[in-house]
C-alpha cells in the first residue's frame, strides 16, 4: 500500500497550505464540487514515480493541561499509523509551548518525525531553524510551503527513506470491495454478514501492512475479495461501541478496492466525515456504491424525510447507486452486489 504521510502541528502554521501542495496534481479534481467541504483532510500526491497519501491531521493546541483529549485523541491515532509524520513549526511565530507539548507526544512514537520549519522566506533560513533544535526532533528542514520552497527537497529525503510495501493479493483477486464509514453505522455488522453468509472463504492472508487483510470469498460463482482493514475478521466478538474510526485504514481501503461501499447511518443522515470520504473516492476514481444502514429502525415518515435529505446531500455524487440495508438483520444486504457488479463494470471496461 501507498505510505501514509500525517502533517501535524498547531493551528495556522501552514498545513492546509503544505497539503494543497504536496496534493496538487489531484486538487482540482475535487475541489470544484459541489457539496464537499472545503477543507479537503485527505488527498494523494506523486513525486516522481512514488505516489504517497496525505492527511492534514488538524490543528493541536497547547495549554495549562496540555492538550485537548478530544482533539488529540484523532491525530495521536493517525501519528500512530502514519508511515512518516511532518511536524510543522512556524518560523515567524517561533518556538512557543504548543510546539514544545506536541514535540514531547512525538518523541514518545516509534514514528520516523520530520520537524518542518514553515514560512523562512524574508528570513536567515540557518537562524530561523536554530531555536527548534531544543525540540531534540533532529536536523530541522526549511520550507515556505505557499511558494514550494524547500517542498520538493523534503519531499525527496522523506520518499527516499518510506518503506514503498507491495501488497501480496490473491491470485484471482474479483472484484476489490472495501467496507468504509465513520464509527457505529455498522461496518463491522456488515462485514460479518457478507462474510457470514458467504461461506467460501479460501483463506486469510495477512499483508504485509500490519492493519491490511485481504479476505477472498465467492457469490453465485463470481469472485470478490473484500479488503478488512479494520480487523474485524480476527475479532471473536463485535462489540460497535468500541469500534475507532481510522482515517488512514478507510484511505487505504479506498486505494485498494475496485468499489467502495460506504455506510451511512440512516438515523445521522450524510456527515461531514462521510463528505470528506466521498470526496477521496471522487479523488482517486473509485467506483461507489452508497448504503444506508439501519433502515429497518425507522418509520414511513422518517424514510421519506432521510431520502429528501440524501437527495439533497449527495447531488455531487448522484452516479452513485444507494441501497438501503439492515446489515443486523440481513435485509437488503443481498442486494449491494448487482450494484457493485454494474459499479465496477462502468468503471474499469475497456474502452474499444
Amino acid at each position: 500500500m501507498k505510505p501514509v504521510i500525517a502533517l501535524v502541528g498547531r493551528p495556522n502554521v501552514g498545513k492546509s497550505t503544505l497539503f494543497n501542495c504536496l496534493t496538487r496534481s489531484r486538487d482540482a479534481l475535487v475541489a470544484d464540487q459541489p457539496g464537499l467541504t472545503r477543507d479537503r483532510k485527505y488527498g494523494e500526491g506523486k513525486i516522481g514515480d512514488k505516489p504517497y497519501l496525505v492527511i492534514d491531521t488538524g490543528g493541536l493546541s497547547g495549554d495549562e493541561q496540555g492538550l485537548d483529549e478530544l482533539m488529540a485523541g484523532q491525530v495521536w491515532q493517525a501519528v500512530q499509523e502514519a508511515t512518516a509524520v511532518l511536524f510543522l513549526v512556524d518560523a515567524h511565530e517561533g518556538l512557543n509551548a504548543a510546539d514544545q507539548e506536541i514535540a514531547r507526544r512525538l518523541r514518545q512514537s516509534d514514528k520516523k518525525i520530520y520537524l518542518v520549519v514553515n514560512k523562512i522566506d524574508g528570513t536567515d533560513p540557518e537562524i530561523a531553524k536554530a531555536e527548534f533544535h531544543a525540540l531534540g526532533l533532529g536536523e530541522p528542514y526549511g520550507i515556505t510551503a505557499s511558494h514550494g520552497r524547500g517542498v520538493s527537497a523534503l519531499m525527496d529525503e522523506v520518499l527516499l527513506e518510506l518503506p514503498m510495501s507491495t501488497e501480496a493479493e490473491p491470485e484471482n483477486p474479483g472484484i476489490k470491495i472495501a467496507i468504509v464509514g465513520k464509527p457505529n453505522v455498522g461496518k463491522s455488522t456488515l462485514v460479518n454478514r457478507i462474510l457470514g453468509e458467504e461461506r467460501v472463504l479460501a483463506y486469510d492472508m495477512p499483508g504485509t501492512t500490519r492493519d491490511s487483510i485481504f479476505i477472498p470469498f465467492e457469490r453465485h460463482g463470481a469472485h470478490y475479495t473484500l479488503i478488512d482493514t479494520a480487523g474485524v475478521r480476527r475479532r471473536s466478538k463485535i462489540d460497535d461501541k468500541l469500534e475507532k474510526f481510522s482515517v488512514i485504514k478507510a484511505l487505504q481501503a479506498i486505494e485498494e478496492a475496485h468499489v467502495v461501499v460506504l455506510v451511512i447511518d440512516a438515523q445521522q443522515g450524510v456527515t461531514d466525515q462521510d463528505a470528506h470520504l466521498l470526496g477521496f473516492v471522487l479523488d482517486v476514481g473509485r467506483a461507489l456504491i452508497i448504503a444506508v444502514n439501519k433502515w429497518d429502525g425507522l418509520d414511513p415518515h422518517q424514510r421519506e424525510r432521510v431520502k429528501q435529505e440524501l437527495d439533497r446531500r449527495l447531488q455531487f455524487v448522484d452516479f452513485a447507486e444507494i441501497r438501503f440495508i439492515s446489515a443486523l438483520h440481513g435485509t437488503g444486504v443481498g442486494e449491494l452486489y448487482a450494484p457493485i457488479q454494474t459499479a465496477y463494470q462502468a468503471a474499469y471496461k475497456e474502452l474499444p
